[in-house]
């Protein structure tokens, strides 16, 4: 990415000033009300503020106030009412976000489900992305992560699949088909499009391995030859 558009691309959290890019960090979105809400996807008109921290420290922030002496400052009014559950919303959103992602890809058909298509796919090198339900069996994990290492000739890399923090009913739902236990992602744009925002989702409530900012994923669930 070019240094300007970077810049362009970056934002501030209001809590750390720690800066980070829009894909990364989380926008909360002052409404008419003056109730606070999360804006994930930031879409929302207005002005808004950013924040790049976990659940935990929200939670801690929201409690002491800290948030809403920042976001008073942010939004340059003091007319601001922090819901004791934002952080729960936050996660929510996440999650919604996450799992509506895997919805379009579903509907794009850039992601596989089923043990025997995904294992067909990862022995084949076509396997960018491998998720596992949160209920998913182990056997069948080490399975399909055996096979996605063949495919990629790195055997003995230690590679695994995702452990997602949801299990196989959420995960059906969220794709329309029956009993999605495993999920395997065949293109790479889509296995970018997908890691991201669950490496965002689970960087906030800290489930498994964190991933790296924007469109670069997690060693753990990260496309191959991240």
């Amino acid at each position: 990415m070019p240094p300007n558009e970077t810049v362009a691309n970056e934002r501030t959290c209001v809590l750390t000033r720690a800066k980070g890019t829009r894909a990364s960090l989380i926008r909360l979105a002052l409404g008419p009300d003056g109730q606070v809400l999360p804006d994930v996807r930031a879409r929302a008109p207005g002005r808004g503020a950013w924040i790049g921290v976990d659940k935990p420290a929200l939670e801690a922030a929201v409690a002491k106030g800290k948030l809403k002496g920042a976001l008073a400052r942010a939004f340059k009014t003091g007319d601001v009412a922090v819901p004791a559950d934002l952080p729960a919303k936050v996660e929510e959103a996440l999650a919604r976000d996450a799992l509506d992602r895997l919805g379009l890809e579903a509907r794009a058909s850039t992601l596989v489900t089923g043990a025997e298509k995904i294992e067909d796919a990862a022995r084949k090198g076509h396997l960018h992305l491998l998720l596992h339900a949160a209920d998913a069996g182990e056997d069948g994990n080490r399975k399909l992560d055996q096979a996605w290492r063949v495919g990629n000739d790195d055997e003995g890399s230690g590679r695994t699949g995702l452990a997602l923090s949801v299990a196989r009913p959420i995960l059906s739902v969220a794709l329309g088909r029956e009993n999605v236990v495993h999920i395997g992602v065949i293109d790479a744009r889509a296995a970018l499009r997908v890691a991201a925002a669950i490496d965002r989702w689970h960087g906030f409530i800290g489930f498994g391995p964190t991933g790296l900012p924007c469109e670069t994923p997690s060693q753990g669930s990260g496309p191959r030859g991240a």
